[in-house]
């Protein structure tokens, strides 16, 4: 076991927010083995030193797509899975190079991120912790029409199908029980599963050890599947307070993926077709103050960009995008950076492993010349990942 050390670094300790200044971190087998004060590496020991950088651990991203074709109309459900495969092993790399060393894919035609999630276990490509959702749970003619989702109508088909994913090797299940803003026409309103159907799906993912995450667009529909035991909520362009106060629990997880309606430009540059960059609109300032409800109802936010997360944003990768967002939505930077590191390792169950900068924890880190907890605008400058003690890259992100 061959250990190294990474040297003058300022830890930030994203639990309380706090900075621990000239610093030394020991790595070992992939591991960190010591957090120690710069005078505790051994004299003759490897070490790579950071010049004071503030050192935070490896972004973690809980709503991700690779397999995504933009426009939406250019899906082809039936293409050769492995160009899907090559698709989204690109996008899983540059994932990991923008800094986010944990992905959590929601919905992959072709369960292309079981795939990678597999091939990248046995060493055969570089890519981030991959946290895999294979196909995603549909009504016919719903959100996910025109995907490569599987497609279901009632309880006993919805079951099937999500056995089915369990069975192929997804780590948890993800359904829509709403519309959304892709389709023309369609309404984030609009509900698309009924309680028995979202029972059935959370009765298989309990079977498994798993859970359920859900496509949700307006309040209505959170409210039953919260009841239906759904914990993992994404988008939520439509929450009142009072079910803001509702997803205040401890095991519950939204993911505002406030990118979706805030990234015009964005989405001009990738071909969106104008119905959907016009929902988007439409949708942003009630999805901006359902953000602000959540916030200030004290609900667990995770970070989500619902794009491909290594993408150029405005000249940012979308997942350093989306935390600027969250932050102008109102959280302060240590609770921005809580929804990026620890709250996205504990909604995954892998709080044991990611999400912090101390013993026993894989060696992720990103490091970045200013200070997060000031302003979490500090990582549009990351310029050092590590995952699993690998060195990703040392310089810019655009270089």
């Amino acid at each position: 076991m061959t250990q190294q050390y990474l040297t003058g670094v300022s830890v930030v300790d994203v639990d309380d927010g706090t900075v621990a200044r000239d610093r030394a971190i020991g790595i070992a087998d992939g591991v960190i083995t010591a957090v120690l004060g710069a005078d505790g590496v051994p004299e003759d020991a490897p070490a790579r030193d950071l010049g004071g950088r503030y050192l935070m651990p490896g972004l973690i991203t809980v709503h991700t797509h690779l397999s995504i074709v933009f426009p939406f109309s250019d899906t082809d459900e039936d293409e050769d899975p492995a160009l899907t495969a090559f698709r989204s092993a690109s996008r899983a790399t540059a994932a990991l190079h923008a800094g986010a060393t944990t992905i959590r894919c929601v919905h992959e035609q072709h369960r292309a991120d079981i795939t990678l999630r597999d091939a990248a276990a046995r060493g055969w490509f570089t890519a981030p912790r991959i946290l895999a959702g294979g196909r995603a749970l549909s009504t016919p003619g719903g959100h996910g029409q025109g995907t490569g989702s599987v497609y279901c109508t009632g309880p006993d088909e919805f079951y099937a199908a999500a056995m089915g994913e369990l069975e192929a090797g997804a780590d948890h299940l993800k359904i829509f029980i709403t519309g959304g803003l892709a389709h023309a026409g369609e309404s984030p309103a609009e509900p698309e599963m009924t309680d028995a159907e979202i029972a059935a799906v959370v009765r298989a993912a309990d079977s498994a050890g798993a859970y359920v995450v859900a496509h949700a667009g307006h309040f209505t529909a959170i409210r039953q599947a919260l009841n239906a035991g759904v914990r993992s909520f994404e988008h939520g362009y439509l929450v009142d307070e009072d079910t803001a106060v509702l997803l205040a629990q401890p095991d519950v997880y939204v993911s505002p993926t406030l990118a979706v309606s805030r990234s015009v430009g964005w989405m001009r540059a990738n071909g969106f077709e104008e119905h959907s960059i016009a929902n988007a609109v439409a949708v942003g300032p009630d999805h901006l103050t359902s953000a602000q409800r959540l916030i200030a109802a004290g609900v667990r936010l995770t970070n989500g960009t619902d794009y491909p997360p290594g993408d150029n944003a405005d000249g940012v990768p979308a997942v350093v995008a989306e935390l600027e967002f969250m932050a102008a939505a109102g959280l302060d930077p240590p609770a921005a950076l809580q929804t990026v590191t620890v709250n996205g390792a504990a909604l995954c169950g892998i709080s044991d492993t990611v999400g912090r900068i101390e013993v026993g924890q894989a060696a992720d880190f990103i490091a970045m010349p200013a200070d997060p907890t000031v302003a979490v605008s500090a990582l549009r400058d990351i310029t050092f990942v590590m995952s699993g003690g690998r060195l990703i890259r040392d310089g810019s992100w655009a270089s």
